[in-house]
C-alpha cells in the first residue's frame, strides 16, 4: 500500500497542574524537513523527539509543535522574601511613611520576584513520548488514508492509459499498410521505374523505424511493475517515481514513431493521464 507525505496529527495530555498538547503537520518533500517549537521547559528532549520522528515519519516537511501550558496546580514564580526584607530596611532608613507602601515599594524593584526555572521530570518525560507516539499514529493513520485515496487515483488513470495502449495496438495494424500505401502512390506519382526489389527492402527498413512492438510491450510491462510496486508493504514513492519516468519514455518513443494522426491522439491522451500521476506522486511517502 502507498502513504500520503501529508498528514496531521494531535494528542493531549494532561499532568497535575499542567496540560501537554502535541501537533505535527506533515507535506511533501524530497527528503525529511523537520521543524521544531518546543517549550524551554521541555527543550532538553528535542532531540530525543526529532530522532523518534525521523525513524517513525521518514520522509516530508515535519512541523513540530508542543504546548505545555498551566493549569493552576503549579507556581513558576515566588516572593524572594530575604530580598524584599532588605529592600524595606533600606526604605525606611531613607523615607517614613507606612510599611505597606514601603511593601508596595520593595516589589517593584529587582529580584523582588524570582522565578523557578522549570526542569522536566521523569514523570513529564515519559508523559511528552507517549504524547509523541500518540500524534505519530494520528499521523499515519492520516496518511495511510490519504494513500488509499492516491492509490485509486492512480489505479484509475493507469486502467485508462492501458485501454489507450490497446486503441494504439489496434490502430497500429492499420498504420503500416496505410504507410506502405503512401510510399507506393508517392512512387507512382513520380512516374519513374523503380527496381521493385530494392523497393521492397527499402520499404521494410522504412516500416522497421517505425515498428513500436517493442515499446508497446514494454510499456505495458511498466505499467503492471507501477501496480504492483503499489500494492507492496511498503510505501516507495521514489520507486514510483522512477517507474513513472519510464513510462513516458516508452509513451514518448511512441509518439516519435507513430507518423499518424489517430495514433498522436492516442499519445496525447497517455501523456497527460501520466502527468497528472507525476504531479499526485510527488505526494507519496
Amino acid at each position: 500500500m502507498i502513504y500520503s507525505m501529508t498528514g496531521f496529527g494531535k494528542s493531549v495530555r494532561t499532568l497535575p497542574g499542567k496540560k501537554i498538547t502535541i501537533e505535527i503537520k506533515s507535506l511533501n518533500s524530497k527528503g525529511l524537513d523537520l521543524n521544531a517549537r518546543i517549550p524551554s521547559a521541555l527543550r532538553e528532549k528535542e532531540l530525543v523527539m526529532r530522532d523518534r520522528l525521523a525513524k517513525a515519519l521518514k520522509r516530508g516537511k515535519i512541523d513540530l509543535s508542543v504546548y505545555m501550558e498551566s493549569t493552576g496546580g503549579e507556581r513558576s514564580a515566588q516572593l524572594n522574601t530575604p530580598v524584599i526584607q532588605a529592600y524595606m530596611a533600606q526604605l525606611e532608613t531613607l523615607a517614613q511613611g507606612p510599611e505597606i507602601e514601603r511593601l508596595q515599594m520593595a516589589l517593584r524593584l529587582p529580584e523582588s520576584i524570582q522565578t523557578e526555572r522549570e526542569s522536566i521530570d521523569e514523570e513529564t518525560a515519559e508523559v511528552l513520548m507517549k504524547g509523541l507516539d500518540e500524534a505519530v499514529l494520528a499521523l499515519e493513520e492520516f496518511r495511510a488514508a490519504e494513500g488509499a485515496v492516491l492509490a485509486e487515483d492512480f489505479r484509475s488513470r493507469i486502467n485508462l492509459i492501458r485501454a489507450l495502449l490497446e486503441k494504439v495496438k489496434i490502430q497500429d495494424k492499420n498504420r503500416i499498410p496505410q504507410v506502405r500505401a503512401r510510399l507506393l502512390k508517392a512512387i507512382q506519382e513520380l512516374e519513374q521505374s523503380v527496381d521493385q526489389n530494392r523497393f521492397e527492402q527499402e520499404l521494410v527498413y522504412y516500416l522497421e523505424k517505425y515498428d513500436i512492438t517493442e515499446e508497446t510491450v514494454r510499456l505495458s510491462n511498466h505499467l503492471d511493475y507501477f501496480e504492483r510496486t503499489m500494492a507492496s508493504d511498503e510505501s516507495n514513492g521514489k520507486k514510483l517515481g522512477f517507474i513513472t519516468q519510464e513510462i513516458g519514455r516508452e509513451i514518448n518513443t511512441i509518439g516519435s514513431k507513430a507518423n499518424d494522426a489517430d495514433l498522436q491522439q492516442l499519445v496525447v491522451q497517455m501523456k497527460d493521464e501520466l502527468e497528472k500521476i507525476k504531479e499526485q506522486g510527488l505526494n507519496v511517502l
